[in-house]
């Protein structure tokens, strides 16, 4: 069944791409995309559709438009989640990074809302378990990739 556009398959297909483009996918890369796959309602039964897409097995259902970037409501919290999934894996990878970087770059995350992500990331820390770890890699993750 032919995937049907929506803004969250448009970004999900989009951090899929980069993910693909060294050609594997990490277990931290999949974890991420997991929690990106649900916070953008894409289903399960599409992720594999979408995988076909990235390695140009079945043709994308967007233009090369950008009718789906932009900033939208919930944009900060997906973020957030996919930043935190990064966070709670041992090592951010420089993949990881493209994945994350490139999301906030096309939904628009401005550097007031980065900086709430952050906040909240710490506030978070004190009655988390891993919270000093998440710390502790946030701040590698902010000095490599940082808020541009």
């Amino acid at each position: 069944m032919p995937l049907e556009p929506s803004r969250g398959l448009y970004l999900y297909l989009e951090i899929l791409n980069v993910a693909y483009n060294d050609a594997i996918v990490t277990d931290d890369e999949a974890q991420i995309l997991h929690v990106l796959s649900r916070s953008l309602g894409v289903a399960p039964s599409d992720t594999a559709e979408c995988r076909s897409v990235v390695r140009g097995e079945v043709q994308s259902p967007f233009d090369d438009d950008d009718t789906y970037a932009g900033h939208h409501m919930g944009d900060v919290t997906t973020y957030q989640s996919a930043l935190i999934a990064a966070l709670d894996d041992d090592i951010i990878s420089e993949d990881e990074w493209a994945m994350l970087d490139h999301l906030r770059k096309i939904i628009g995350v401005q550097e007031d809302q980065h900086a709430l992500i952050e906040e909240a990331i710490r506030a978070m820390s004190e009655i988390d378990e891993q919270g000093q770890r998440r710390i502790e890699r946030l701040e590698r993750f902010l000095t490599v990739c940082p808020y541009r």
